[in-house]
């Protein structure tokens, strides 16, 4: 059995220690990263990371993502530990849960500063990280392209209020000491668009050579991350770097968002109706907050787009919703034709 503090420099945490299912005979490991039916895993052997490709037994409950902590037996994984966090998104199909990493600490919502970054994105992401159980950090990037940071700072103070952050820059080096000594030995992934300078932070931080690519002339990042991939840091801990997701799909749930939008949360308790919406309600203390400028409009606005997207994932989850939708869309169509 692999000594636990030889894990430390693998992101393992006395929290790992109490879920974990003690497998006397095994070989505890961490997944890197996921090809099919099989995946390399990384174990630690002193001040070595030694780093094999296992394939999955066929009793396994649980389809080991990047990020896992494994027990690994003859060269398969005999057993997934119970996760203490997971970032999720639904699939494609919107029919299942897709678990894009496992066991995170900390994730980094990562936004250029110039141009101006979008609020909505920055409040999107942040829903999705606290949903996942870890904690968001947000990073600016790409500071010494901004001609006035204070602007920036405080056009997303709204979003970022309780939230820490973090200014950086590749080419001045600005914020990195800061940014590396938040993430070590926890482990670290990254949410942002393409472009956002994600794999230029982990190439900062661990010295990679991983692939770049140069932001297109419309202003959009180009993909340069095609995988999801387990990176040693060399302080400890690692980092997981992921694909740049140009729109999320949300899955999440009510805390995820109202850690997220904490001050809506905060509002609604003396709405006159414990299930207000915030849509024209009467007596909604959102709407007046709204009203007299305690709120922005943008900021509710918001709120109310995220619920929609929520709603909708669930409703195709559920097909018998769906379909209630569809008919209720129906009816009010026709309404909307015959009133012409």
């Amino acid at each position: 059995m692999t000594e636990r503090t030889d894990l430390v420099m693998l992101g393992w945490t006395p929290d790992d220690e109490e879920s974990f299912l003690e497998q006397t005979e095994a070989q505890i490991a961490r997944v890197v990263i996921v090809h099919g039916g099989h995946a390399e895993v990384m174990s630690a052997s002193g001040t070595e990371n030694v780093t094999e490709t296992v394939l999955f037994s066929s009793t396994l409950d649980t389809t080991p993502v990047a990020g896992d902590w494994v027990a690994v037996l003859q060269g398969t994984i005999v057993e997934v530990a119970p996760r203490r966090t997971s970032m999720a998104r639904p699939d494609p199909g919107g029919n299942r849960t897709q678990v894009l990493a496992a066991n995170i600490d900390l994730i980094l919502v990562v936004v250029a500063a110039d141009p101006i970054p979008s609020l909505n994105a920055i409040e999107r992401m942040q829903v999705m990280a606290w949903d996942s159980g870890a904690t968001p950090v947000l990073v600016l990037t790409k500071a010494d392209q901004c001609s006035d940071l204070d602007e920036v700072l405080e056009h997303v103070a709204p979003v970022s209020s309780g939230l820490e952050t973090i200014v950086t820059s590749i080419t001045d080096g600005r914020g990195l000491s800061l940014l590396h000594d938040r993430v070590e030995n926890l482990t670290t992934t990254m949410l942002g668009a393409s472009g956002a300078g994600k794999t230029s932070l982990l190439n900062a931080l661990h010295g990679t050579d991983a692939a770049t690519a140069p932001v297109r002339r419309d202003g959009q990042g180009r993909h340069t991350t095609t995988t999801r991939r387990l990176f040693p840091m060399p302080w400890g801990g690692v980092m997981l770097d992921i694909p740049g997701i140009r729109s999320l799909a949300l899955q999440a749930g009510q805390e995820g968002i109202s850690d997220t939008f904490a001050d809506i949360s905060e509002l609604s308790y003396h709405c006159r109706f414990s299930d207000c919406l915030h849509e024209r309600t009467a007596g909604c203390a959102v709407a007046a907050a709204v009203a007299d400028g305690r709120l922005s409009a943008r900021r509710l606005d918001s709120w109310l787009a995220v619920q929609r997207e929520l709603s909708f994932q669930e409703r195709r989850r559920d097909p018998a919703a769906m379909a209630e939708q569809r008919k209720r869309w129906k009816q009010a169509t026709k309404m909307s034709r015959k009133s012409r």
